[in-house]
């Protein structure tokens, strides 16, 4: 006897995929305003679109995730909230960049914890690199942020010094850790297992200055 797969939800506008648009994006069209936006790459679960879309309203939040599974997840938590200033965006976010994001119209991009890719051979596979401080350039707006974080020493040290090499951004003084008041009171889901776990943060801060 066949069994049929349960159909997936429709999850729209919370949820897309590259497949689903066309680009470049027109964020008055795509978020229904003109508020500033800000791009979350590796959203995971999206704590951080889900805490922050709330904080601030007068922002447009644009989590990016490679999992669909996971996007779909924190699509489902905005759904239920209904927080129409954020969206979740299923696909490559090297390929957001280069062919969905124009150019200078974001005010923050927020990468957390991106997959370090242990071994030597496979740190090419990183997220974080000059390739991607060029996207990052490209897409900011002049005075937008790039924050970074990552409980991985020697990654946190490799970006440092990455930045430290692009003159076009100013490096900042980062967020100092705080006491959370609740279980979600954490940047990320991941943060929230690290520091649970007793691991140290890595947090870097940067203001492009064209």
């Amino acid at each position: 006897m066949m069994t049929r797969s349960k159909p997936t939800k429709d999850l729209k506008p919370y949820f897309q995929t590259l497949e689903d648009l066309e680009g470049p994006f027109d964020w008055a069209a795509f978020f229904g305003n003109d508020n500033p936006v800000v791009l979350d790459v590796g959203a995971g679960r999206g704590l951080f679109l889900f805490n922050s879309s709330g904080e601030h309203p007068e922002k447009n939040f644009l989590g990016m995730e490679i999992d669909y599974r996971e996007g779909r997840r924190a699509a489902t938590r905005l759904l239920k909230s209904e927080r129409p200033n954020a969206r979740v965006l299923g696909g490559d976010a090297r390929v957001a960049f280069d062919k969905f994001i124009p150019d200078s119209s974001v005010s923050e991009v927020h990468v957390y914890f991106p997959d370090p890719w242990w071994k030597k051979r496979h740190h090419k596979r990183r997220i974080f690199t000059d390739v991607f401080v060029e996207r990052v350039t490209k897409a900011l707006k002049n005075g937008g942020e790039l924050h970074f974080w990552t409980d991985v020493e020697e990654y946190y040290e490799r970006v440092v010094n990455l930045m430290d090499h692009a003159p076009q951004f100013i490096k900042r003084e980062a967020p100092e850790e705080k006491l959370p008041e609740h279980d979600m009171d954490f940047q990320t889901s991941f943060e929230r297992k690290k520091r649970k776990e007793g691991w140290i943060i890595h947090r870097g801060l940067w203001e492009l200055s064209k």
